[in-house]
């Protein structure tokens, strides 16, 4: 049935024990006297434990009953509201937002934790996560008044957040916005005029309050991007002292009907239509020119969300797997090839089955090691004492977030397609969890920026940064990695094709630059080739560096070790990945260099 959970935390463990230094992170200020090493595992399974018991029995309702508009209110299942309750008193909420929470997690631990919980229950966690984002940008933009007014409850979990940007006649294009801020006499609490849709969380009935980040444009602003603000606008105005005032005249239209996560209640909101919401603006107000704070302050929130939405596709795509895995261990169909009149035997035992389970696990394992080194440097970026340290994680941030966004995003619907056709025609059907999955990850590839406008971010934006010295270090990084790693026992192949795709690569995003310097309409026409590329590139070093680390374990362990199959299947991934999906680049490469233009030159009329 689809609310059946089957997770595992081994990989988690080895990254965080083995893999990355947690010990480094731990020993920060912020940590080091309230967790050590030995608490990672007691961290790790308690975590699993709350999204197998609690967080996934809701999944069903989440899906079945989902979010529903009834008078103006949206009302979510009630086994949400437990859960909302439990996870706010146990730790697991809006708190460890908190910078100043004594028990805050490390990032690459809540990173783990929220795996769990996405995969358990992906249409649920957005309730929780959106603050995340919303409270960050009233810390790092809201005056100390605005942080006493709201912050305290948004920690709590009294009051949710969410991101307002799309409009019904601009979804990507968020310079043509159309919601309008008039100025009021006092000069930081502006009247709020317009519509806002596709707003996940956008209404419930889990908080007493929600507080919307609204991106609107002042009288007078420079049109485009340019002239937009940001603007704190509570569902019920909040009075000074912080207490509760009127409803803030802000309407809810409709939420969309959507093929998945249907417990996320994504809401169309009418702000001021009896001209009396208010917002309060964050920042400063549009200057002499006419351009406004509000999308760079935005983009803090919007790229911690794209994190959090490669996370979740890859949570998705996970949970698919292990039920694909657990079906093909236990259905029985056909004989071997190679004794084919021998027994029928359990699927897992023919060759196709094994490689489509592989292909679903290096991808997975791939998009989970580049999450959890970007968590890495998040942690450093934030508390590490190093100025210097704390630049490089920074830098390398800037380049991953496109990646960690698409790529798990962009694979997921792709990996769960490979986990439907394990299952047969048991796959395409509601009995099965995986179909569920199916619909639940779409939406990742279109949320937060769809992955199309991440390639252009990449190769418009990020490897040009510094005059291209950011994206030059990064490269450096994944080239020193691979060539670390040369004398892997066994892995010589392994080390070989990485070699060419480092070499490959370099000579792929040379001649991508010289094309479209050329002919501009070429950048949007391969630059989501590129990314994938870049993706790749990256992912086959991470999984190589764990090789490297899983392999001197195996020849410890022996094997006749109860843990030498975790390690002997690390190994195997990273040489699957390798072989099968780090390729993909020469052909990528190879595409480029031919420049085939037929996209662009073929007849409307033709399509």
């Amino acid at each position: 049935m689809p609310g059946n959970f089957i997770y595992s935390n081994r990989d988690h463990k080895f990254i965080l024990k083995e893999w990355l230094d947690t010990e480094k992170i731990l020993n920060f200020d912020k940590f080091k006297d309230t967790y050590a090493m030995d608490d990672v595992d007691m961290i790790l399974d308690e975590g699993l434990k709350v999204a197998r018991e609690v967080v996934a029995p809701t999944n069903i309702d989440g899906d079945r009953i989902g979010a529903r508009l009834e008078d103006g209110k949206v009302i979510t299942p009630p086994s949400f509201h437990k859960l909302y309750q439990f996870m706010q008193e146990n730790g697991y909420g809006n708190s460890q937002f908190d910078p100043e929470e004594e028990g805050k997690l490390p990032t690459v631990l809540l990173t783990a934790l929220e795996e769990f919980f996405n995969a358990a229950n992906p249409a649920f966690y957005p309730y929780i996560g959106l603050a995340k984002g919303a409270t960050n940008l009233i810390e790092l933009f809201g005056t100390e008044e605005d942080r006493k007014r709201f912050l305290p409850r948004m920690y709590s979990g009294q009051w949710s957040g969410t991101m307002c940007l799309t409009e019904p006649c601009c979804g990507s294009d968020v310079g043509e916005i159309t919601t309008r801020a008039y100025p009021t006499e006092d000069p930081r609490v502006y009247k709020i005029k317009g519509t806002k849709c596709f707003i996940t969380a956008g209404d419930h009935d889990l908080t007493e309050n929600i507080i919307h980040l609204l991106l609107a444009r002042c009288e007078g602003a420079a049109p485009g991007t340019k002239g937009i603000s940001l603007f704190i606008v509570p569902k019920i105005w909040v009075n000074e002292d912080g207490s509760l005032g009127e409803p803030n005249d802000i309407t809810t239209l409709a939420i969309e009907h959507k093929m998945g996560i249907k417990g996320s209640a994504t809401a169309m909101l009418s702000f001021g239509d009896e001209g009396k919401c208010r917002g309060i603006l964050l920042g400063n107000p549009p200057d002499e020119n006419g351009k406004g704070e509000g999308m760079a302050q935005m983009f803090v929130m919007m790229n911690g969300a794209r994190q959090s939405t490669g996370l979740t596709a890859m949570a998705i795509a996970q949970a698919a797997y292990n039920h694909a895995l657990q079906y093909a261990r236990e259905r029985i169909q056909g004989r071997t090839i190679s004794n084919p009149r021998g027994p029928r035997v359990r699927i897992i035992e023919h060759e196709d089955i094994r490689r489509m389970l592989l292909f679903q696990k290096s991808i997975i394992e791939a998009s989970r090691a580049m999450i959890m080194k970007n968590s890495y440097y998040r942690d450093l970026a934030t508390y590490s004492n190093d100025p210097e340290e704390r630049k490089t994680a920074l830098r390398r941030i800037e380049v991953n977030t496109p990646l960690i966004k698409a790529y798990p995003s962009d694979m997921a619907w792709q990996t769960i397609a490979e986990a439907i056709q394990i299952h047969g025609g048991y796959g395409f059907t509601e009995e099965y969890p995986v179909a569920q999955c199916a619909r639940d990850s779409k939406i990742l590839s279109i949320w937060e920026g769809t992955n199309f406008i991440q390639s252009l971010d990449l190769v418009g934006r990020k490897w040009r940064l510094d005059e291209g010295k950011i994206f030059a270090e990064w490269f450096k990084d994944v080239a020193d990695s691979v060539e670390s790693n040369k004398n892997i026992p066994g892995f010589e192949r392994e080390y070989e094709i990485m070699n060419k795709a480092v070499s490959t690569y370099r000579e792929m995003r040379e001649t991508f630059t010289s094309r479209f310097a050329r002919n501009i309409r070429l950048m949007p026409l391969y630059s989501t080739r590129v990314l994938h590329a870049t993706a790749i590139l990256w992912g086959g070093s991470l999984l190589m560096d764990q090789a490297a680390v899983a392999t001197k374990k195996m020849q410890e362990l022996g094997e006749n070790h109860y843990d030498y199959p975790f390690y002997q299947g690390k190994v195997q991934t990273a040489r699957f990945y390798i072989r099968n999906i780090v390729p993909e680049i020469f052909k990528i490469a190879e595409i480029i260099r031919d420049g085939d233009t037929s996209a662009i030159d073929i007849l409307e009329e033709g399509l």
